[in-house]
């Protein structure tokens, strides 16, 4: 997201320790860690506030910095430091560009933003906001990644639709194969929403047999097709496991609007009445097959 915003080469989330600096995520640049010696990072986690290098050769710092006169050639740096919720500096989010530029103050609340979308991520795990069985976020962990989100979101004019899942039949599967099934059920679930839908994405198990995902910067149409694509692989997988039974769901979406939808929750409630209607309309189905 912070490349595409800023139309910038090269972005990273870099977390700093003694000796080095290591990329947890990183997009435009093929190392994974650089020493810390030579590090931006360094210095920007020692500032209270972002850290903007408009030209790297006019900066005393920097200009003769092995990473400036030679690959990856920095000439603009801009990284705002990511903190525990103790206030401890782990990192930063930074965008790399190889020309000067210019960095106005509207564009670094926009890197605070997004770097607050970081700091709540490691938060998250920090707090145990992660589903134990599934390894996504749970409920709270959810709505605190998800405001984040959505606020850039509304700020960017990218369009944004939420999924409210429920899983169909999944009590015949607890009750027919045992628990220990169910759990299986909702791992498999779970890791083919990680496979089907992007990096960017929030997923979520809200309890039980509920999962539910942010879109973010996806028309309805596409999300459409993401569901399509998402039911089919999540059949092929069942069927290529072997399992004796068929996972299959019902969803909801709604997308963002903001005539109507004033929090993260609204939009969750308005999908989950869509989903249950959903529900519905799949029992009659099966009902008339039968």
């Amino acid at each position: 997201m912070a490349k595409r915003i800023f139309n910038v080469p090269i972005a990273l989330v870099s977390l700093v320790d003694e000796n080095r600096q290591w990329f947890k995520s990183c997009d435009g640049l093929n190392v994974k860690e650089t020493d810390r010696q030579v590090s931006f990072c360094a210095h920007a986690i020692l500032e209270q506030n972002t850290l903007v290098i408009h030209d790297t050769k006019h900066d005393e710092r920097f200009f003769d910095n092995p990473l400036v006169t030679s690959t990856p050639y920095i000439r603009f740096y801009a990284g705002h430091p990511l903190r525990t919720h103790y206030g401890d500096a782990l990192g930063t989010l930074c965008i790399i560009d190889t020309v000067p530029r210019t960095f106005p103050q509207e564009d670094i609340e926009m890197l605070i933003d997004l770097a607050g979308i970081v700091e709540r991520e490691l938060i998250t795990i920090k707090l145990s906001l992660i589903d134990d069985m599934t390894r996504i976020s749970n409920r709270r962990g959810f709505i605190i990644l998800s405001k984040y989100s959505l606020e850039i979101c509304k700020r960017q004019l990218f369009p944004t639709g939420l999924v409210f899942f429920d899983l169909n039949k999944f009590k015949e599967i607890n009750d027919t194969y045992g628990h220990a099934e169910g759990d299986k059920a909702l791992m498999i679930f779970a890791d083919q929403m990680r496979s089907s839908f992007r990096s960017s994405d929030i997923l979520a198990r809200l309890g039980g047999d509920e999962f539910v995902a942010l879109l973010t910067n996806t028309q309805k149409s596409d999300i459409d097709e993401m569901i399509l694509r998402f039911k089919k692989t999540l059949h092929d997988h069942c069927i290529n496991v072997s399992l004796p039974y068929t996972i299959g769901f019902s969803y909801g979406v709604t997308v963002f609007d903001q005539s109507k939808h004033f929090s993260i929750e609204d939009m969750m409630q308005e999908a989950d009445h869509a989903m249950y209607r959903d529900k519905i309309t799949n029992r009659l189905k099966l009902k008339r097959r039968v």
